[in-house]
């Protein structure tokens, strides 16, 4: 009769805990070989192919292509020793009898494969009563290196007057100089790391298998008995006492939205100084002209002309679908302070407004922030942020990213500098943009090309024309 053995996805190291089903390379009813890749899959790292260490046939599969599927996660079942899966391999001239008992690819990922059973000691057996004695072609027992038995396939039909298999050692039955029931290396890393001697765990897999959890489980009872013994008196308390300021209203919103913008969002900053000197001398040309029109004004028009053309950074992240949500709109957020705090105003639909209506809608804004009367919707929306913290007399910062967006365009003051002009040392308007940017929406070749784009509308002014 044959017996149904069920393949779960293995430990394939590094940490990783789950892996996405690309492509089946067995369907149900198939015969496989030990060790011989049944399935694709892709994890964090790498696209491996996976080998199964039973042979016999498929009965089942688990889990549809572009599935993800965790560690310890059923793959398949084969169904072992069965007659079809013998016919199949002695037909083909396929390994039977010694041959499938010592059979050993060499296919093997972290955690499980087939290792040579040659070099290990084989225990001897009392024969029971009635049976006849083990022969040659046997199954080999299984040891801590197969984590599940493999029954050998013979050519020869098979009788019903054939005596039985010698029974196979369960995989926790381990003498204190074998080895022990683990097959994953992260499993002895961690026991390694806390002291823990695995020969005292008892395993709850199948045939007594230790498994991560059964290690943790044994470090939690550990340090719960190391909690009980009395400790020394522990330092006193550090002097707290002073003003204690509620974190509520608006300085309790920006503390929260900061605080999970660090938490959720793996940011990444970059800057460059940039010659501004062309662009102070085209706002003057502007107003000179017209309505004034604020730097402000003037770079906002230029992160809208940097984001058509690097539209990653106007995203935002959707972690629970696992999706980056690219915007069509850019909706334009600007850093404003005031009495009750920061403030953070979208313009709206800034990517079809000019740098005149975007400086207008600015002042309109700013206005309403500094007599606290904007509305919620005027204060969420946005999709990019700028701010200018060089009204503060400083020249640079990290800025951190106001969530749930991808990035945060930071300028300091522009103050004379010298500079190389032309080939000549000139004083020169100078100006020190920072770019924060989340690093799960782009890599750092995105970001750079967006920071220098903006640079270099601002040392060319003309660059805008062609967007314009």
């Amino acid at each position: 009769m044959a017996q149904v053995l069920e393949f779960k996805l293995p430990d394939l190291g590094e940490g990783l805990t789950e892996a996405e089903v690309v492509r089946w390379l067995v369907e149900v009813g198939d015969v496989v070989a030990v060790d011989q890749p049944v399935v694709e899959v892709e994890t964090a790292k790498a696209m491996v192919e996976v080998p199964c260490p039973y042979g016999g046939v498929v009965t089942a599969r688990f889990g549809e292509e572009g599935t993800e599927l965790p560690v310890g996660a059923p793959l398949l079942t084969v169904a072992v020793g069965s007659a079809e899966a013998t016919e199949s391999r002695g037909a083909s001239g396929g390994p039977s009898g010694d041959g499938a008992a010592s059979e050993a690819s060499g296919n093997v990922l972290v955690g499980y494969g087939t290792g040579a059973p040659a070099a290990r000691r084989r225990r001897v057996r009392p024969t029971p009563v009635g049976q006849a004695p083990a022969t040659a072609a046997d199954p080999v027992p299984t040891t801590a290196a197969h984590p599940a038995p493999v029954t050998a396939a013979s050519s020869a039909p098979v009788r019903a007057s054939a005596p039985a298999p010698t029974s196979v050692p369960v995989l926790g039955a381990v003498d204190p100089q074998g080895p022990v029931a683990v097959i994953s290396p992260l499993v002895r890393k961690l026991a390694r790391q806390h002291g823990l001697d695995l020969r005292q765990v008892a395993g709850s897999g199948r045939d007594g298998l230790i498994l991560r959890t059964d290690v943790e489980s044994a470090i939690r009872a550990a340090d719960e008995d190391a909690a009980a013994v009395p400790s020394t008196p522990a330092r006193p308390e550090p002097d707290t006492s002073g003003e204690r300021l509620p974190l509520r209203g608006v300085r309790g919103a920006v503390a929260e939205k900061l605080s999970r913008s660090r938490r959720e969002i793996p940011d990444a900053t970059c800057w460059v100084d940039a010659d501004a000197t062309e662009l102070m001398a085209a706002r003057a040309a502007m107003n000179a002209a017209g309505p004034k029109v604020s730097v402000l004004a003037l770079l906002a028009r230029i992160c809208t002309a940097a984001l058509a053309r690097f539209p990653e950074l106007n995203s935002t992240v959707d972690a629970e679908a696992r999706e980056i949500v690219r915007l069509t709109g850019v909706h334009l957020g600007f850093a404003a302070q005031t009495e009750r705090g920061l403030v953070v105003p979208v313009v709206r639909d800034a990517h079809t407004r000019n740098a005149e209506s975007i400086g207008a809608e600015i002042a309109r804004l700013t206005e309403a922030a500094r007599d606290g009367k904007l509305t919620p919707a005027q204060l969420t929306g946005g999709t990019f942020t700028l701010n200018n913290y060089g009204v503060f007399g400083v020249d640079g910062s990290t800025p951190i990213i106001n969530h749930p967006e991808a990035a945060m365009l930071g300028v300091g003051r522009i103050v004379p500098k010298p500079w190389v002009h032309e080939g000549e040392l000139a004083v020169r308007q100078v100006v020190q943009l920072s770019l924060t940017f989340d690093h799960r929406v782009c890599d750092g070749g995105t970001a750079g090309g967006f920071l220098r784009y903006v640079a270099d509308c601002v040392e060319q002014p003309a660059v805008l024309l062609r967007t314009l």
